[in-house]
């Protein structure tokens, strides 16, 4: 088990739950509502097991990938906050609308695509990096926690925005 394969199988089951939605009836709000529930506990989980556990790591063990914000770990995880932030944000604006109108499925389209842009630049930089710069027993150990962190929030967890740049000073 690798936390990092642990994050790309999130991202597949969240690219499908958008899917999803794309093709539900909009006069079927119920199960809209269920799904988009499920979608938006399943962002907020995801984000907080990641800043829990992955980006600590990565802020000890990366050196910046790929196209990182500045070519640096701290600002490809600064980055990753900001759009954890940005995602928080783009799933609260969905509940200001009513399910299955054009303005809702609006709003869960700008969700999708912050999401779709947070986890390309996150596959791009952080994986690769923490790939590339900690063990598999350090991967493996990451896994274990994220998983039961997932497992034991299953049903969401509150969504807290935080400050980027105090984020990356305390786990520098």
């Amino acid at each position: 088990m690798d936390i990092t394969q642990l994050i790309l199988d999130d991202h597949a089951e969240q690219r499908r739950l958008f899917s999803i939605i794309e093709q539900i009836d909009p006069k079927d709000t119920e199960a809209l509502s269920a799904v988009w529930g499920r979608l938006s506990a399943f962002l907020d989980v995801h984000a907080d097991a990641e800043e829990r556990f992955f980006y600590p790591d990565l802020m000890k063990k990366g050196d910046g990938a790929n196209d990182a914000e500045d070519g640096t770990v701290e600002g490809e995880t600064e980055d990753a906050i900001e759009d954890h932030n940005k995602l928080r944000d783009a799933v609260k604006a969905v509940a200001k609308h009513q399910v299955g109108t054009k303005a809702w499925f609006e709003a869960v389209g700008e969700a999708n695509v912050v999401n779709s842009k947070h986890m390309g630049e996150e596959e791009r930089q952080g994986l690769t990096d923490f790939r590339l710069n900690s063990s598999v027993t350090t991967r493996h150990d990451l896994a274990v926690k994220f998983a039961a962190f997932e497992a034991a929030n299953i049903t969401g967890v509150k969504p807290v925005n935080k400050d980027p740049e105090a984020y990356v000073e305390k786990h520098a």
